[in-house]
């Protein structure tokens, strides 16, 4: 973890953090470090746990999660996006896994699993909080350049149960 820290601090524009908090209404703070330069400094620290089983999984993450500056939180989620095949349904109780289980097929595109994506959508549909209902939205949206239909009949089939900000995203480059 220190070692990540470093490698973090190591690219971080502090005049971007601002901006960065500003974001997402002054939840965290940010080193100032940009996807790009976070997904290179990772590496490693990803790399270290390739091996580990799901119970280490969800160690690392939670103290990724304890940490105060957001850009360790992202590398939680990229490492759970990346350990699903270790991870099964016993380890979703946390909002942010719960999270990290609606995006992890972002950019699958024809390779994602629309059963799984939908199935996950449809659990977490009546979720109030905002982090969750966004990405409902962004999982939906970035779907939706494949299978647009697809979205269009969830989107409708569900839209008593999906927040506006769900509804509104999903849609977003429907036609």
């Amino acid at each position: 973890m220190t070692a990540l820290r470093r490698a973090l601090e190591a690219v971080a524009d502090p005049a971007r953090a601002p901006g960065m908090a500003a974001y997402i209404k002054h939840r965290f703070h940010f080193l100032g470090v940009g996807s790009p330069a976070r997904k290179q400094a990772q590496r490693p620290f990803l790399a270290s746990l390739r091996r580990q089983g799901g119970g280490a999984v969800l160690d690392a993450a939670a103290a990724l999660w304890s940490e105060p500056e957001r850009e360790l939180q992202y590398v939680g989620c990229d490492l759970l996006r990346r350990s699903t095949g270790r991870l099964d349904a016993g380890h979703l109780d946390d909002l942010w896994v719960a999270r990290a289980a609606l995006l992890h097929q972002l950019r699958l595109r024809e390779h994602t699993d629309a059963r799984r994506l939908f199935d996950s959508c449809e659990r977490q549909a009546s979720h109030p909080d905002f982090f969750i209902c966004k990405a409902i939205g962004w999982a939906l949206r970035e779907y939706s350049k494949t299978d647009p239909e697809a979205v269009r009949a969830f989107v409708t089939a569900h839209t008593d149960r999906l927040s506006s900000l769900s509804r509104r995203e999903a849609s977003r480059l429907l036609p």
